[in-house]
């Protein structure tokens, strides 16, 4: 880190495995650095106070919303965002399934389903519902959603 004389600091970010220094201040959320200096709008700007989902990455891993997320605090770990999962099988399924309507939520979706995917390779109806919880949509009413996630597991493993 390198703090100029203007109260910014260059830091560098791992976002989808690559380096990328980034000139910030010790207050920018994740979500504006994604969008306003990288360019990486997948990530989207709603709520702003962690409750709809639009703006989740990955970070190490596990989805995050960027909107309540320091960038200062992810220095160091891998930030995965849906550009880095353009031509995914996830993608591919909500594209099949019907899973998006205004396409909006889709990203936060796809990005908390892929680590659902990850992390419960064998998840149950429960556990999808789970983990939808924490993104919203207001077109889908998440049956289709479901039907993506479930579509990715192997034969017999969602009831």
């Amino acid at each position: 880190m390198i703090t100029n004389g203007t109260g910014k600091t260059v830091v560098r970010l791992h976002v989808n495995g690559e380096a990328s220094d980034v000139m910030i201040c010790s207050a920018d959320t994740l979500l504006q650095t994604l969008r306003e200096q990288l360019g990486l709008t997948g990530a989207k700007r709603a709520c702003e106070n962690g409750d709809c989902g639009a703006c989740t990455v990955l970070i190490n891993g596990e989805p995050m919303h960027s909107c309540l997320c320091l960038t200062i605090e992810t220095i160091n770990q891998p930030i995965t965002t849906i550009e880095s999962l353009r031509d995914s099988a996830i993608q591919q399924k909500f594209i099949e399934k019907w899973a998006i309507q205004c396409g909006f939520c889709t990203p936060g979706f796809i990005l908390n389903c892929q680590a659902l995917l990850n992390k419960h390779p064998d998840a149950d109806d429960e556990t999808i519902e789970e983990w939808l919880q924490s993104n919203l949509c207001r077109c889908t009413g998440y049956q289709e959603i479901k039907e993506a996630v479930k579509s990715l597991l192997p034969k017999g493993s969602a009831s």
